[in-house]
């Protein structure tokens, strides 16, 4: 969520670079910027009308000590209507209040200055690419294909028993799964990141504090007889921990991973995209989260960028970065970084991790907050990155690894796994 003095002061700014995200905040900006002046007109009358029913009340008791009992009964009744008039203005202050807060939670978080304006992810750019040329050349079959061959991915069971997109995961690769989860856990953990394991269902506050409610895409499965959600991410549950809370300057870094399924309806989505692992409605992933503070945030999303291309590099990856442009931005993040491996066997790129910084629309929203070295509450910053999202990066390692005698597994995931080949 903006602040609203950013946006008071700002608002010209505010409106100019949301168009970067193609939103266009005029009308909405112009209308918080009028609810917030009421509002604050409001409280300038309550404040005087409480501030003067305060001040009768005093005299009426120094008018009684000295019997003027008529002039204390006229006042008092003054204070009655004074009362009468602050519940009043309370109840307008109260409406005014959450009126300005409904439509401040519809503007999207303000792009960092490096964000390209762009419609798709084909407007993206990309930073870096890490791949030799003749990955490119080289023809291999795709994962689908190779999970039949091995028998180690079942989609048809899975769609029997849930539908499309919750594939089971058998033998060798459900294995692999698992070494990989615990892979990805270990080295967080040797870099600082503390363990936890999240819920993955959440409330609709846990929700709004991280941004995905009000649910603008329609992309949480939300359950029926509760009200609660099934997460996207472990972001939610993760970064929610610290909602309604006031940390220590000195906390910083905060560093969190958990691993956890995730759920997602993956509305709209459809055709040879959603083929195979390609975008599935429950998967399996470890998240990274950090929570900065704001002077140093930009320096610690180039840090965990980095540690998700270490990882690639030792899973002997092919791999990309790209900067998301406007367009594919989303609603919540001020920048996000893809990070893409390039699948041989569809000869294609795959997300398997967005690395964001939200600044500090998630806290403003969860009230999150730290009192600075000059004693005053300033609100953190937000980041978080996936390392991994397993369903990509598994049809990656299947594609690129294809050899005669198998499937052939990178070193690093080796002891892991307990086995090299896939066959």
């Amino acid at each position: 969520m903006l602040d609203i003095h950013y946006i008071r002061e700002n608002h010209k700014e505010v409106i100019e670079r949301l168009k970067v995200k193609n939103f266009d905040a005029s009308n909405l900006v112009n209308r918080i910027l009028e609810i917030d002046k009421k509002r604050r007109e409001t409280q300038n009358k309550l404040d005087t009308t409480l501030s003067e029913s305060k001040n009768m009340s005093k005299e009426i008791g120094s008018l009684f000590k000295e019997a003027k009992f008529d002039q204390a009964n006229e006042l008092k009744e003054k204070t009655s209507q004074l009362k009468e008039h602050s519940k009043e203005l309370s109840s307008e202050l109260e409406n005014l209040k959450n009126e300005q807060q409904k439509l401040l939670t519809e503007l999207p978080n303000l792009p960092h200055p490096s964000v390209k304006k762009g419609q798709s992810d084909e407007d993206n750019e990309v930073v870096e690419q890490q791949a030799k040329e003749s990955i490119f050349k080289e023809k291999g079959k795709p994962h689908w294909e190779l999970a039949d061959k091995y028998d180690v991915i079942d989609f048809n069971t899975g769609s029997k028993i849930s539908g499309a997109g919750f594939p089971i995961y058998k033998r060798k690769v459900a294995r692999l799964q698992r070494a990989l989860i615990n892979y990805f856990l270990d080295l967080a953990r040797s870099e600082g990141y503390e363990e936890v394991q999240p819920p993955v269902l959440v409330n609709e506050d846990s929700g709004f504090g991280t941004g995905q409610l009000p649910d603008k895409e329609g992309q949480m499965y939300e359950l029926e007889n509760a009200p609660l959600y099934l997460i996207p991410t472990a972001e939610v549950p993760v970064t929610n921990m610290y909602r309604d809370m006031v940390l220590q300057e000195k906390q910083f870094p905060i560093k969190n991973v958990a691993y956890s399924s995730c759920f997602r309806r993956e509305a709209g989505s459809y055709g040879k995209e959603v083929r195979g692992l390609n975008r599935l409605h429950q998967f399996d992933k470890v998240e990274i989260v950090q929570i900065q503070h704001p002077d140093k945030s930009y320096d610690t999303l180039t840090e965990m960028i980095e540690y998700v291309k270490r990882i690639l590099r030792n899973l002997e990856l092919p791999f990309r970065v790209s900067r998301l442009c406007g367009g594919d931005t989303s609603f919540a993040a001020a920048v996000t970084y893809d990070l893409e491996v390039y699948s041989k066997g569809q000869k294609k790129w795959l997300e398997v991790s967005s690395v964001s910084n939200f600044e500090t629309y998630q806290s403003l929203r969860m009230k999150t907050r730290f009192k600075n070295r000059e004693g005053k509450m300033q609100a953190p910053h937000t980041l978080n990155g996936s390392a991994l999202a397993l369903p990509r990066l598994v049809a990656a390692l299947m594609e690129n690894n294809q050899t005669s005698a198998g499937i052939k597994l990178p070193e690093v995931i080796v002891p892991y796994t307990g086995f090299d080949y896939i066959n």
